[in-house]
């Protein structure tokens, strides 16, 4: 059983910042990929970041400059320190991992979610 647990999201004013953090926990043969997706209310689930195994990153052109994610894999935890808050930010954010299991199956897992409310 592979689980991620997200945590850090709360209510921020607009320019302040937060940082998410998605712990895995379970048994795995390897962690590929990680990332941060964000849902707002009547919208679809967009990507916001993902992270490989190796540290390559990528971010939506929306956060550039002002959300990094970052992963550390003794720890199986991934990250999103979120800068410079908009309104436009406010979501459920959501943390997702591309995982291989022993025996060779690979699966894409997701945490339960965690709220972003971003005050103008």
């Amino acid at each position: 059983q592979v689980q991620l647990v997200e945590s850090g999201g709360g209510l921020v004013q607009a320019g302040g910042s937060l940082r998410l953090s998605c712990a895995a926990s379970g048994s795995w043969f390897s962690i590929n990929d990680m990332g941060w997706y964000r849902q707002a209310p009547g919208t679809q689930r967009e990507l916001v970041a993902t992270i490989t195994s190796g540290g390559n990153t990528n971010h939506r052109d929306s956060v550039k400059g002002r959300f990094t994610i970052s992963r550390d894999n003794a720890k199986n935890t991934v990250y999103l320190q979120m800068s410079s808050l908009k309104p436009e930010d406010t979501a459920v954010y959501y943390c997702n991992a591309d995982i291989k299991r022993y025996g060779g199956m690979r699966s894409n897992y997701w945490g339960q979610g965690t709220q972003v409310t971003v005050s103008s």
